[in-house]
């Protein structure tokens, strides 16, 4: 994929099926988000959990029931502009689709949650090994023993991302994710991943297992894989969400949703 294509050419890529695999290391320097879509009468319960566990669900953008067209993307359709989504019914996948034309409707409710995609290029301007975008995978997601704080009928544990770094470069790696405050931030755990009840790095529960080095630690952030699992939590008739690793690619840009 060219590196001149703007956000909108890009989208339309994906819109077009060109592009369909995992966002990882596209489109350097904008923010990438989760998609969620659930029905209005849980919108607020989903929302109010999101605002309860702002780490792994940042809040990017939230759309009227049946908009499609996020203010954070103009021109764009939620619908059709994701590579991959995934499809559940009363809390089980069901399918995984290019396109969701066919399941979306009226009453559904739009979340678009930040990705720790968005602060992979600050990592690698400043140094730092990105493995997942090194060795062409997707990240590494696992789920932990962490409960998030329920809302209603909604709740999940922590899920996390992974990337190996060496104990030094850990270290910046903090400094410089601590910025990104609306893309999850500063990693949550550095080390043994045994304490996140994690038994087998080369197991995920979503993506892809990379290499880890001698010399290096497990460095975990909070994932908005969590908020899938939060929506599926319910066992509602339909939710919708990105497919892990296949994000929404916005016009914002990292920098704009730093702290200095």
């Amino acid at each position: 994929m060219k590196e001149t294509l703007s956000m909108d050419e890009l989208r339309q890529q994906i819109r077009a099926n060109r592009w369909t695999g995992p966002t990882t290391g596209v489109a350097a320097g904008h923010v990438q988000a989760n998609l969620v879509m659930v029905p209005k009468e849980v919108a607020f319960d989903f929302l109010l959990f999101c605002t309860r566990n702002p780490k792994p669900c940042p809040i990017l953008d939230v759309l009227e029931p049946g908009q499609v067209e996020p203010a954070i993307a103009p021109g764009a359709d939620l619908r059709t502009d994701l590579p991959k989504y995934r499809i559940y019914r009363n809390g089980v996948l069901d399918a995984e689709v290019g396109d969701v034309v066919d399941f979306f409707s009226e009453d559904m409710v739009s979340f678009l949650l930040g990705c720790s995609f968005s602060f992979e290029t600050a990592m690698q301007a400043n140094g730092l090994p990105v493995r997942n975008i090194e060795e062409k995978k997707n990240v590494s997601m696992y789920i932990t023993n962490r409960t998030c704080r329920p809302a209603g009928p909604i709740s999940a544990p922590l899920v996390v991302s992974m990337r190996p770094l060496e104990p030094a470069q850990a270290v910046r790696a903090v400094q410089i994710t601590t910025r990104f405050h609306m893309t999850h931030g500063a990693p949550v755990y550095l080390g043994d991943s045994r304490a996140l009840g994690i038994a087998d790095l080369a197991e995920p529960d979503f993506g892809d297992a990379v290499s880890i080095r001698p010399g290096e630690i497990p460095v975990f952030w909070a994932c908005g894989v969590t908020a899938i699992m939060a929506a599926v939590s319910a066992k509602l008739p339909l939710v919708i969400t990105h497919a892990p690793g296949h994000m929404f690619v916005s016009d914002l840009k990292d920098e704009d949703l730093t702290v200095l």
